[in-house]
């Protein structure tokens, strides 16, 4: 594992080599500060403490802008530079790069998460002290972010195997957890049952939810760790396929 870690290291501080990770962090946390005062009645109209907007709508910003840009460079930019062929052919393992590319990424992505902790810490510590906050769904809600972020992290990697350029890697992988995120939304149109169970099953609004309101499901962490790995394999296949063609 040190070699995946080496390559994580060098992937998630190579995005501060640049100014990517300044801007993701502060385009990020100015959306969700948005999200969390002012979307859909905002924090003060709900006239209680709770954070689920942010854990509601925090997903969406990032599947919609974060997580494309994060990884559309991670394997598409090594293979339009010529840099990919060099890396598969030194003493390093294939699953090795792809963990390393996935772990440096989904640490990026994890310490914009991280960073919205500053809003439920002014709000109801210091400064402004706003009184007791909930922590069951905050817990839960940020276990779904991390499970979520794993996932995402994960297709737009696969995407990014697949892809020869940064611009298709980001918006298929953009199209991607879009519909994902909006399929859950059409299932309630489905003139039968088990069609809308199907729908609802493959939704991440759906799974989400129960996150935001403080409740872990088994079934849901499982969806989130099964795409995690299964895309993390495809793309495992993808790189070895390119190796040896």
């Amino acid at each position: 594992m040190g070699t995946t870690f080496i390559i994580a290291k060098r992937e998630f501080r190579s995005n501060f080599d640049s100014t990517l990770a300044y801007v993701v962090i502060c385009l990020g946390l100015i959306l969700l500060g948005f999200v969390f005062f002012e979307f859909g009645g905002g924090f003060w109209q709900q006239d209680r403490a709770s954070l689920v907007q942010i854990f509601a709508q925090a997903p969406r910003g990032l599947s919609f802008l974060i997580i494309p840009v994060v990884t559309m460079r991670l394997l598409a930019e090594e293979k339009r530079s010529g840099t990919l062929e060099m890396l598969i052919t030194l003493p390093v393992k294939d699953h090795e790069v792809i963990l390393g590319k996935f772990l440096g990424a989904l640490g990026l992505v994890l310490l914009l998460v991280a960073s919205t902790l500053l809003y439920p810490l002014m709000m109801f510590w210091k400064p402004w002290d706003l009184g007791p906050l909930d922590m069951g769904p905050v817990y839960s809600g940020y276990l779904g972010l991390l499970l979520y972020s794993a996932a995402a992290v994960s297709i737009g990697l696969l995407i990014s195997a697949l892809a020869e350029s940064q611009t298709v890697a980001f918006f298929i992988t953009f199209v991607t957890l879009f519909a994902l995120h909006m399929v859950g939304s059409v299932a309630d149109k489905m003139p039968t049952p088990w069609l809308r169970e199907a729908i609802s099953f493959i939704s991440f609004d759906t799974r989400l939810v129960p996150f935001a309101k403080g409740m872990i499901n088994t079934r849901d962490i499982v969806y989130f760790a099964s795409i995690t790995v299964g895309c993390l394999m495809a793309a495992f296949r993808a790189l070895e396929r390119r190796k040896w063609a």
